[in-house]
């Protein structure tokens, strides 16, 4: 699942600012630094670490 590990207030307001980084934020920017995508990698990682913390915890 993509929202594992996230509650619905992170949800909610990531959403929020990748949105208005998305209107109102910087022109196009390399990936590494895109503000958007540093926010995509970030969430990616909090999701991955509550994967592998819920797998320690079920072995």
């Amino acid at each position: 699942m993509n929202n594992e590990g996230l509650s619905i207030f992170y949800r909610i307001r990531w959403r929020l600012v990748w949105l208005l980084l998305h209107v109102a934020g910087p022109a196009t920017l390399p990936d590494s630094q895109d503000p958007r995508r540093r926010m995509e990698r970030q969430r990616a990682a909090k999701v991955a670490a509550a994967r592998r913390a819920r797998e320690s915890l079920s072995k």
